[in-house]
C-alpha cells in the first residue's frame, strides 16, 4: 500500500509514511471489509459514510505539514483511522463525528489500539470545537458546500486546514492563515460525502 499507492504518487515524508506503516488500518474498518482495508479505494463503513482511500489519507496529512507539536481538530472521525494517523503524527488530536455509531465504534477501536492523545465527541462539527480552540491544523473529510467560518475563526496564525469543498463538483482546498490574513489554494478533484447536520441546514 505505502510503496505503490503513496510513494509512487510522491507522499514521502519520512515521518508519514512511518505513521501509516503504525496504523493498522484493517483494524479500522467494519469487519467484514478487513480483506479489502490496504486496496486503492475508499470502503463503506456504514450509515452512509465512508474511508478515504489510503492515498487521499496520506496526501491529505501530509498538507498540514505536522511535526509534531500540534493541537488538530478533525471533522468527521469515520471508522478513526484518519484519526490514528494524525494521532502518531501530532500531540493531541480532537474529533468530532456527528454519527453516533460510528463515534462510539471509533472511540473503542482507537482506546483498543492504546492511542492516548486523542480526543473524541459525538457531535456536529460545522462550528468546530471552540473551546478547545485554537488548532494548528484542522482537517475535515467530509464536504461542506462553503468553508464554514467557525473553523477558520478557530485556526491559529501560521495554521493549516485541509478539506473537500462541493457539492456535485468538489474540489480540495489547503486554507492557511497568516497575520495579513486567509490564503486558499485549490489543489485537485476530490469527491467525498457530504457534510451533514447545520452544514445543509439542518439545526435539529
Amino acid at each position: 500500500m505505502i510503496e505503490e499507492q503513496i510513494e509512487q504518487r510522491g507522499v514521502d515524508s519520512p515521518r508519514l509514511i512511518e505513521a501509516l506503516g503504525k496504523v493498522p488500518r484493517h483494524e479500522l474498518v467494519p469487519a467484514h471489509q478487513r480483506h479489502h482495508a490496504y486496496e486503492d479505494r475508499p470502503l463503506s463503513i456504514g450509515h452512509g459514510q465512508t474511508i478515504s482511500q489510503p492515498y487521499i489519507v496520506a496526501f491529505m496529512t501530509d498538507q498540514l505539514e505536522l511535526d509534531g507539536s500540534e493541537r488538530v481538530l478533525e471533522i468527521g472521525t469515520g471508522s478513526g483511522y484518519q484519526t490514528a494517523v494524525l494521532a502518531e503524527l501530532a500531540h493531541r488530536v480532537f474529533s468530532i463525528e456527528i454519527v453516533e455509531p460510528l463515534a462510539n465504534r471509533a472511540r473503542a477501536d482507537l482506546a483498543r489500539l492504546g492511542y492516548q492523545n486523542i480526543q473524541l465527541r459525538h457531535g456536529d462539527g460545522y462550528r468546530g470545537w471552540p473551546e478547545e480552540a485554537p488548532f494548528d491544523a484542522i482537517i475535515v473529510t467530509a464536504a461542506p458546500d462553503h468553508v464554514p467560518p467557525a473553523l477558520i475563526e478557530q485556526l491559529a496564525v501560521d495554521g493549516r486546514m485541509i478539506l473537500p469543498v462541493g457539492r456535485q463538483a468538489q474540489e480540495l482546498r489547503l486554507v492557511r492563515k497568516t497575520d495579513h490574513g486567509i490564503e486558499t489554494d485549490r489543489i485537485l478533484p476530490v469527491r467525498f460525502v457530504p457534510m451533514t447536520g447545520e452544514a445543509r441546514g439542518d439545526r435539529r
